[in-house]
């Protein structure tokens, strides 16, 4: 197969694998979807989810969550990976969104990214998800899946970002970013497949003897 190919056949599988596939965090509205996503660096999708449960019943907009305070958001997230870090960052993005953006998230990739702790990748998905806006995000992990699928030589997570947009059409990006993860998480994952293991690197690659060493992020 040649790189067209793989990307037919990898959307192909993944869409009957995961058809309609739905965002893994918690959330209400705009607001609290981009405080999860926020929180899922270095942390469980679960763990996130549990955590939110409490914090988003005390603060569900940008205006109740600084009301809340640092020291309080800390308490409730302070299972998270990086939680200092992210109570600062979500208290501050909060004060940002309220006093500059009127209480309402920016729809502009770009005005997200300037909010503290959200970076390109956060609001890609962010934009996707709640704004219709194509936008294909890209995180370690399958930055690491397009290079054992051939579909990117992993120079850059911002190079395989562009290698992604170029294959696929942009109206299947949101879906794909998720199909990516869930497939990922399940059957290629870092110790789990080394390109020579799950169906996906085995039907892609049948002839493939060597084991794939991915470039990090």
């Amino acid at each position: 197969m040649n790189k067209k190919e793989r990307a037919i056949f990898i959307e192909s599988k993944l869409g009957k694998l995961y058809p309609n596939p739905k965002a893994p965090l918690d959330h209400t509205n705009a607001f609290t979807f981009l405080i999860a996503v926020l929180l899922s660096a270095q942390t469980t999708d679960k763990r996130v989810n549990i955590v939110t449960k409490e914090l988003f019943k005390n603060a569900n907009s940008p205006k109740k969550m600084l009301n809340l305070g640092e020291k309080k958001v800390y308490e409730m997230i302070k299972t998270c990976g990086l939680a200092p870090k992210k109570a600062k960052a979500i208290v501050k993005t909060s004060e940002i969104i309220v006093k500059t953006h009127q209480g309402k998230i920016p729809a502009d990739l770009l005005e997200l990214e300037k909010l503290p702790g959200v970076g390109h990748k956060t609001a890609s998905v962010v934009v996707s998800e709640y704004f219709d806006m194509p936008a294909f995000a890209v995180d370690t992990h399958i930055h690491r899946l397009a290079q054992r699928w051939g579909l990117s030589n992993g120079k850059s997570v911002k190079q395989t970002e562009k290698d992604l947009k170029s294959l696929f059409a942009e109206n299947n990006w949101r879906d794909l970013h998720l199909q990516f993860i869930f497939y990922g998480r399940t059957y290629c994952t870092a110790r789990g497949c080394d390109g020579t293991i799950c169906f996906m690197c085995k039907s892609l690659y049948p002839n493939r003897k060597r084991k794939i060493k991915t470039l990090k992020a």
